[in-house]
């Protein structure tokens, strides 16, 4: 008899539609395997999960509530086997403060920062001087939890003011050392070192519109024209990052490449599995089809991630 699997989907991030179709592209490669359902979590999901009893749950969400330990915890709770990493590390890894001060315990260089508080008034002056002094413009802003770039910004010194302001529904921002160079991409698989991708985006930089829209023209280079030495210590980086954050299954790393040294911007707990996503690509290019990437990830779900 067939088994029963539900890929969660959509949710209530930015990064909604992204997720639908990771969900679909999943869907089509295994709906012939599984019996197969595809759910939006709500306030209705515990019974859905009850009712349909599903022997893996594909977790598919991206951003807040699905990448970030809510619906992890819940699968945990129900004893249910799911795909990606478990409660703490998606908790951690979607957190850039948290997982950027685990990056700096253990020697991984990553962008210097400090944290942006809103009150009621924007002393700018101020705010200018103090970047001046820790970072230097220009600066990246951006949220503390949310993934695929959303809404961040890089600033001077005459913009930044403007584009804080459309950040103050957050409370709080990371606002962090901006750094050059070549944009590289790590897929970690398990405990396999899968490979990475270089990317060189139209736009300003890799953003959400660079990420997921094919008119972007973001050119994507693998094998990745680095020395071996080069290749090898990015990837190393990248391997102790997903353990040492507790991640499982897969996840993308995000590094700067500037005077020859990385710097990681961010771990990816669920990237994602569209027809313009990276880590089928470099799968694909590793003689792994979308269709046995999808398997590995499922066989290795599981509980107590």
């Amino acid at each position: 008899m067939k088994k029963k699997l539900l890929i969660l989907a959509g949710g209530f991030s930015r990064e909604r539609e992204i997720s639908l179709i990771t969900a679909k592209a999943v869907y089509k490669e295994i709906k012939n395997k599984y019996i197969t359902k595809i759910c939006e979590p709500d306030g209705n999901l515990v019974n859905v999960l009850r009712n349909f009893k599903p022997n893996v749950v594909f977790n598919a969400l991206h951003g807040r509530y699905g990448e970030d330990g809510y619906v992890q915890s819940i699968l945990e709770i129900e004893k249910i086997k799911y795909t990606h990493s478990g409660v703490l590390a998606s908790a951690t890894a979607i957190d850039k403060e948290i997982s950027k001060k685990i990056f700096l315990k253990h020697n991984i260089l990553t962008p210097k920062y400090f944290k942006f508080i809103f009150k009621d008034k924007i002393i700018e002056k101020y705010l200018i001087k103090k970047i001046r002094k820790k970072l230097g413009f220009p600066v990246v802003i951006k949220p503390f939890n949310e993934g695929s770039s959303v809404e961040v910004y890089i600033c001077n010194s005459k913009n930044l003011k403007k584009n804080l302001i459309k950040l103050s529904s957050y409370k709080e921002v990371m606002i962090e050392e901006y750094i050059g160079g070549r944009e590289i991409q790590v897929a970690i698989m398990g405990k396999r070192k899968l490979g990475a991708i270089e990317l060189v985006p139209k736009r300003k930089f890799y953003d959400y519109e660079a990420k997921y829209n094919s008119k972007s023209n973001t050119k994507h280079i693998i094998p990745i024209q680095i020395k071996n030495k080069f290749l090898r210590k990015v990837m190393n980086i990248a391997f102790k990052a997903h353990k040492k954050i507790g991640c499982k299954g897969i996840t993308r790393s995000d590094f700067k490449f500037y005077n020859n040294k990385f710097y990681l911007l961010e771990i990816n707990t669920q990237p994602g599995m569209t027809n313009l996503s990276l880590v089928p690509e470099i799968a694909r290019y590793h003689n792994i089809s979308f269709k046995n990437l999808i398997e590995w990830i499922i066989k290795d779900a599981s509980i107590n991630r």
